[in-house]
């Protein structure tokens, strides 16, 4: 069984995302989108009077680039970290 492109008894990529927390409507497809939970809703607002999302479990991310993929205003960026495997 897959479970976020990731085949059990391997390791997990490691990643980092960032989120531009004024670009982002706090839709929160992003939180629901991911399968290690990174991500919450953030509880100050930004500048359009939203809570964004925000990374609170930075350490398991594994690159997955799920949040990427839904996020329908383009502001998370996903990076793989090198040397992690």
């Amino acid at each position: 069984m897959l479970w976020a492109g990731i085949i059990p008894g391997t390791m997990a990529k490691k990643g980092k995302i960032e989120i531009d927390r004024e670009l982002c409507k706090g839709c929160f497809l992003c939180v629901r989108a991911c399968p290690v939970k990174v991500l919450e809703a953030d509880t100050e607002l930004n500048a359009s009077g939203s809570h964004p999302s925000k990374p609170v479990n930075p350490e398991k991310c594994i690159a997955c680039g799920n949040c990427y993929e839904v996020c329908p205003d383009v502001c998370i960026r996903v990076f793989e970290l090198e040397g992690a495997a």
